[in-house]
């Protein structure tokens, strides 16, 4: 199975070409690309399978698209806080680069399965409803706004058997490795991470109630994998599909991390309202109805304590 992924330097980029390239049979043929050469996953089954090319999808699509290929991962995109301080990026990145790939799809390789990763902040509001896919999206933020308008085009682009997509949406993703991102949510991660590392991290907000939506990496990537086999004819005319998530507060961030990682480690976080940062965070709801994605298969996290748990586990290894 050919595979494309784009974004594909980021973190879930290379988490998911990881699961591929460690396949058990090597069944998997990657191509991985970005604006920047992106790498193989160290210590893969498979580095032979995975091919990487730098490119700007905005003007290099033909470099990327082949009619052989069977799937397409589209995760590339500049995050939350980053599309809001510059516009024409956001704008360029999240929306006009995804435009110019799915008309290469299109011309090239007609019909192919698309997973386009969109985001929760689509929505907005603090809604102390669970929200579902029949919600209308009313964004509060140009990269929400960026990726609206993207599924708008998965979906017309399905309806017109342009391709065969499905729409993806995101919660945020905790506990990434690494360093802070750009993402308003990042310190969703860096609360856990930090912390775990003898670092300092920053928590954006004073209000310990304030809730988020969020799942683990691991998770996420066993839901990507399930989406090479899912039945698209089980999805209907609107494919979006709201990737099943636990709503979790900063406090219970901290309790989780004092369980797991030890009291010791809270020494590490200082709370301080962020001007910037904070509005966006309240634009986003907290509660959604996973109820669509677990009848399809999709898997939901246990608790935030099991999300430490995956993470210090990477830390041993």
């Amino acid at each position: 199975m050919h595979i494309l992924v784009t974004g594909a330097a980021g973190f879930v980029g290379q988490a998911f070409a990881k699961k591929l390239l460690d396949d058990d049979g090597g069944r998997y043929t990657v191509r991985l690309t970005d604006i920047v050469e992106p790498p193989i996953p160290q210590g893969v089954k498979w580095p032979p399978n995975a091919t990487c090319i730098s490119a700007d999808l905005c003007v290099d699509c033909p470099k990327v698209v082949s009619k052989d290929l069977d799937a397409v991962y589209i995760f590339h995109g500049i995050m939350s806080s980053g599309a809001e301080a510059n516009f024409d990026l956001g704008f360029k990145v999240n929306f006009d680069a995804t435009r110019a790939l799915i008309d290469e799809l299109r011309k090239t390789s007609p019909g192919v399965r698309v997973i386009y990763a969109s985001t929760h902040a689509v929505y907005s509001g603090q809604s102390q409803d669970a929200l579902d896919e029949s919600v209308l999206p009313t964004p509060l933020s140009s990269y929400g706004t960026q990726k609206i308008m993207c599924e708008y085009l998965i979906n017309e682009y399905t309806r017109r058997s342009f391709i065969n997509g499905l729409v993806l949406r995101f919660p945020t993703v905790t506990v990434r490795p690494g360093k802070p991102t750009q993402a308003a949510s990042s310190f969703y991660s860096g609360i856990v991470r930090e912390p775990m590392n003898g670092l300092e991290c920053v928590v954006p907000t004073t209000d310990r109630s304030f809730r988020h939506w969020v799942c683990s990496p691991q998770i996420l990537v066993e839901n990507l994998m399930h989406c090479l086999d899912l039945s698209m004819d089980k999805l209907g005319d609107h494919r979006v599909i709201n990737h099943p998530g636990i709503c979790v507060s900063v406090q219970d961030m901290i309790d989780s991390l004092e369980r797991v990682g030890g009291s010791d480690k809270l020494r590490f976080l200082r709370e301080e309202e962020d001007p910037e940062v904070t509005p966006i965070l309240y634009s986003w709801p907290y509660k959604y109805d996973n109820a669509k994605a677990m009848a399809l298969g999709f898997k939901q996290d246990s608790g935030f304590d099991e999300i430490v748990r995956d993470y210090v586990r990477t830390l041993q290894k």
